[in-house]
Protein backbone atom coordinates (compact mmCIF):
# COMPACT_ATOMS: atom_id res chain seq x y z
CA UNK A 1 0.00 0.00 0.00
CA UNK A 2 2.78 2.84 1.27
CA UNK A 3 6.09 2.29 0.21
CA UNK A 4 8.72 4.71 0.60
CA UNK A 5 12.58 4.66 -0.40
CA UNK A 6 15.04 7.28 0.42
CA UNK A 7 12.75 9.93 0.68
CA UNK A 8 14.45 13.16 1.86
CA UNK A 9 13.46 16.50 2.32
CA UNK A 10 15.00 19.66 2.42
CA UNK A 11 14.40 23.74 2.97
CA UNK A 12 16.15 26.63 2.55
CA UNK A 13 16.69 29.02 5.31
CA UNK A 14 18.61 32.41 6.19
CA UNK A 15 21.45 29.97 7.85
CA UNK A 16 21.21 27.57 4.91
CA UNK A 17 19.98 24.14 3.93
CA UNK A 18 17.84 22.74 6.64
CA UNK A 19 17.54 18.68 6.42
CA UNK A 20 14.17 17.91 7.75
CA UNK A 21 14.03 14.61 6.22
CA UNK A 22 16.99 12.50 5.91
CA UNK A 23 16.51 8.99 3.40
CA UNK A 24 13.22 7.10 4.88
CA UNK A 25 12.97 3.60 4.43
CA UNK A 26 9.34 3.02 5.09
CA UNK A 27 6.76 -0.01 3.95
CA UNK A 28 3.10 -0.14 5.06
CA UNK A 29 0.82 -2.76 4.01
CA UNK A 30 -2.76 -2.33 3.24
CA UNK A 31 -5.19 -2.76 5.86
CA UNK A 32 -1.85 -1.75 8.48
CA UNK A 33 -2.62 0.52 11.44
CA UNK A 34 0.58 2.54 12.18
CA UNK A 35 2.05 4.93 14.46
CA UNK A 36 4.53 7.24 13.98
CA UNK A 37 5.83 9.05 17.36
CA UNK A 38 8.68 11.61 18.47
CA UNK A 39 9.45 14.76 19.31
CA UNK A 40 7.82 18.20 18.61
CA UNK A 41 10.25 19.31 15.49
CA UNK A 42 11.37 15.81 13.95
CA UNK A 43 9.64 15.51 11.12
CA UNK A 44 6.60 13.28 11.98
CA UNK A 45 3.84 15.65 10.38
CA UNK A 46 6.45 16.60 7.38
CA UNK A 47 6.55 12.75 6.38
CA UNK A 48 2.80 12.68 6.71
CA UNK A 49 2.18 15.27 4.53
CA UNK A 50 4.64 13.42 1.79
CA UNK A 51 2.96 10.41 2.09
CA UNK A 52 -0.48 11.93 1.37
CA UNK A 53 1.18 13.72 -1.55
CA UNK A 54 0.46 17.20 0.06
CA UNK A 55 4.31 17.92 -0.83
CA UNK A 56 6.89 17.21 -2.90
CA UNK A 57 10.17 15.16 -1.25
CA UNK A 58 13.61 16.48 -2.16
CA UNK A 59 14.91 13.30 -2.91
CA UNK A 60 13.87 9.70 -2.98
CA UNK A 61 10.64 7.66 -3.56
CA UNK A 62 6.80 7.23 -2.39
CA UNK A 63 4.72 4.45 -3.80
CA UNK A 64 1.18 5.19 -2.50
CA UNK A 65 -1.62 2.52 -3.98
CA UNK A 66 0.50 1.37 -6.69
CA UNK A 67 0.93 5.64 -7.79
CA UNK A 68 4.45 6.44 -7.60
CA UNK A 69 4.05 10.24 -6.34
CA UNK A 70 7.23 11.96 -7.42
CA UNK A 71 6.31 11.13 -11.25
CA UNK A 72 2.38 12.93 -10.68
CA UNK A 73 1.73 16.93 -11.00
CA UNK A 74 -0.07 19.17 -8.69
CA UNK A 75 -3.28 18.08 -10.37
CA UNK A 76 -2.91 14.26 -10.62
CA UNK A 77 -1.71 14.18 -6.75
CA UNK A 78 -4.98 15.80 -5.68
CA UNK A 79 -7.04 13.19 -7.95
CA UNK A 80 -5.02 10.60 -6.20
CA UNK A 81 -6.26 12.69 -3.15
CA UNK A 82 -9.58 12.80 -3.62
CA UNK A 83 -10.12 9.48 -4.56
CA UNK A 84 -7.88 6.87 -2.19
CA UNK A 85 -6.70 9.44 0.99
CA UNK A 86 -8.65 10.80 3.77
CA UNK A 87 -6.34 13.19 6.66
CA UNK A 88 -6.97 14.85 9.74
CA UNK A 89 -5.01 18.41 10.33
CA UNK A 90 -3.43 18.89 13.23
CA UNK A 91 -5.23 22.22 12.38
CA UNK A 92 -8.49 21.25 12.22
CA UNK A 93 -8.56 23.29 8.80
CA UNK A 94 -12.27 23.64 8.56
CA UNK A 95 -13.79 26.22 6.58
CA UNK A 96 -15.57 28.82 8.46
CA UNK A 97 -18.22 29.81 6.39
CA UNK A 98 -19.90 26.29 6.21
CA UNK A 99 -21.42 24.56 9.48
CA UNK A 100 -20.61 21.30 11.21
CA UNK A 101 -22.65 19.38 8.37
CA UNK A 102 -21.62 21.24 5.05
CA UNK A 103 -17.65 20.70 6.16
CA UNK A 104 -18.59 16.90 6.72
CA UNK A 105 -20.90 16.82 3.29
CA UNK A 106 -18.42 18.68 1.03
CA UNK A 107 -15.85 15.79 -0.29
CA UNK A 108 -19.26 13.88 -0.88
CA UNK A 109 -21.04 16.66 -2.60
CA UNK A 110 -17.81 17.39 -4.76
CA UNK A 111 -17.88 13.63 -6.13
CA UNK A 112 -21.25 13.79 -6.86
CA UNK A 113 -22.85 12.13 -3.89
CA UNK A 114 -26.56 12.83 -3.45
CA UNK A 115 -26.51 11.18 0.26
CA UNK A 116 -23.91 13.81 1.09
CA UNK A 117 -26.34 14.98 3.98
CA UNK A 118 -27.57 11.48 5.23
CA UNK A 119 -23.70 10.63 5.92
CA UNK A 120 -22.68 13.76 7.31
CA UNK A 121 -25.26 13.28 9.81
CA UNK A 122 -24.45 9.64 10.19
CA UNK A 123 -20.80 10.48 11.23
CA UNK A 124 -21.46 13.13 13.27
CA UNK A 125 -23.64 11.50 15.22
CA UNK A 126 -20.88 9.08 15.61
CA UNK A 127 -18.48 11.30 17.17
CA UNK A 128 -21.14 12.59 19.11
CA UNK A 129 -22.19 16.19 17.61
CA UNK A 130 -25.47 15.12 16.72
CA UNK A 131 -26.71 18.45 18.72
CA UNK A 132 -23.52 20.60 16.80
CA UNK A 133 -24.91 19.87 12.79
CA UNK A 134 -25.83 23.64 12.35
CA UNK A 135 -22.92 25.10 14.31
CA UNK A 136 -20.04 27.15 12.23
CA UNK A 137 -15.97 26.41 13.36
CA UNK A 138 -15.84 29.06 15.09
CA UNK A 139 -18.97 28.56 17.77
CA UNK A 140 -17.17 25.48 18.35
CA UNK A 141 -14.74 23.99 20.86
CA UNK A 142 -11.30 22.82 20.11
CA UNK A 143 -12.40 19.30 20.92
CA UNK A 144 -15.49 19.82 18.84
CA UNK A 145 -14.06 20.91 15.68
CA UNK A 146 -11.16 17.86 15.61
CA UNK A 147 -14.39 16.06 15.83
CA UNK A 148 -15.49 17.66 12.72
CA UNK A 149 -12.17 17.03 10.95
CA UNK A 150 -12.50 13.39 11.71
CA UNK A 151 -15.53 12.58 10.54
CA UNK A 152 -14.63 14.93 7.09
CA UNK A 153 -12.22 12.44 6.68
CA UNK A 154 -14.06 9.57 7.09
CA UNK A 155 -17.11 10.60 4.92
CA UNK A 156 -15.94 9.25 1.79
CA UNK A 157 -14.27 6.15 3.30
CA UNK A 158 -10.92 6.70 1.78
CA UNK A 159 -8.15 3.14 1.31
CA UNK A 160 -5.96 5.19 3.22
CA UNK A 161 -6.53 7.51 6.73
CA UNK A 162 -3.28 9.84 7.51
CA UNK A 163 -4.17 11.26 10.86
CA UNK A 164 -1.92 14.05 12.21
CA UNK A 165 -2.63 14.04 16.26
CA UNK A 166 -6.08 12.63 15.99
CA UNK A 167 -7.10 12.80 19.74
CA UNK A 168 -4.93 15.72 20.82
CA UNK A 169 -7.27 18.50 20.99
CA UNK A 170 -10.03 16.37 23.09
CA UNK A 171 -10.60 14.71 26.37
CA UNK A 172 -9.69 11.22 27.42
CA UNK A 173 -13.88 10.12 26.82
CA UNK A 174 -14.17 11.34 23.83
CA UNK A 175 -10.62 10.29 22.81
CA UNK A 176 -11.42 6.81 23.42
CA UNK A 177 -14.69 6.98 21.39
CA UNK A 178 -12.71 8.60 18.42
CA UNK A 179 -9.90 5.91 18.83
CA UNK A 180 -12.62 3.37 18.53
CA UNK A 181 -13.67 5.00 15.52
CA UNK A 182 -10.48 4.69 13.74
CA UNK A 183 -10.20 0.90 14.31
CA UNK A 184 -13.29 0.10 13.37
CA UNK A 185 -12.99 1.96 10.22
CA UNK A 186 -9.64 0.02 9.74
CA UNK A 187 -10.95 -3.26 10.49
CA UNK A 188 -14.61 -2.63 9.04
CA UNK A 189 -13.52 -1.42 5.53
CA UNK A 190 -9.91 -2.47 5.56
CA UNK A 191 -8.70 0.99 5.58
CA UNK A 192 -4.88 1.49 5.91
CA UNK A 193 -4.43 4.05 8.85
CA UNK A 194 -1.07 6.23 9.57
CA UNK A 195 -1.37 8.15 12.49
CA UNK A 196 1.49 10.68 14.19
CA UNK A 197 0.51 10.51 17.89
CA UNK A 198 1.70 11.36 21.55
CA UNK A 199 -1.08 9.20 22.80
CA UNK A 200 0.38 6.22 24.04
CA UNK A 201 -3.26 4.68 23.97
CA UNK A 202 -3.42 5.26 20.10
CA UNK A 203 -0.07 3.80 19.57
CA UNK A 204 0.12 0.73 21.53
CA UNK A 205 -3.12 -0.30 19.25
CA UNK A 206 -1.39 0.13 15.81
CA UNK A 207 -0.13 -3.07 14.09
CA UNK A 208 3.34 -1.49 14.37
CA UNK A 209 5.03 1.66 15.59
CA UNK A 210 7.98 3.70 14.54
CA UNK A 211 9.77 6.21 15.89
CA UNK A 212 10.91 9.86 14.88
CA UNK A 213 14.36 11.48 15.49
CA UNK A 214 15.91 14.32 13.73
CA UNK A 215 14.48 13.31 10.66
CA UNK A 216 15.57 9.64 10.78
CA UNK A 217 12.51 6.85 11.11
CA UNK A 218 13.21 3.64 13.06
CA UNK A 219 10.73 0.41 13.69
CA UNK A 220 9.82 -0.13 16.78
CA UNK A 221 7.98 -3.44 15.88
CA UNK A 222 4.43 -4.40 16.43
Amino acid sequence: MIKVNQLLKTVSTADGDLDILRGIDLEIAAGTSAAIVGASGSGKSTLLGLLAGMDVASGGEIMLDGEQLGNLDEDQRARVRAEKVGFVFQSFQLLPALTARENVMLPLELSGRKDAGDVANRLLGEVGLAGRLDHYPTTLSGGEQQRVAIARAFVSEPKILFADEPTGNLDTRTGERIIDLLFRLNAGAGTTLVLVTHDERLARRCDVRFAMDAGELRSLGA
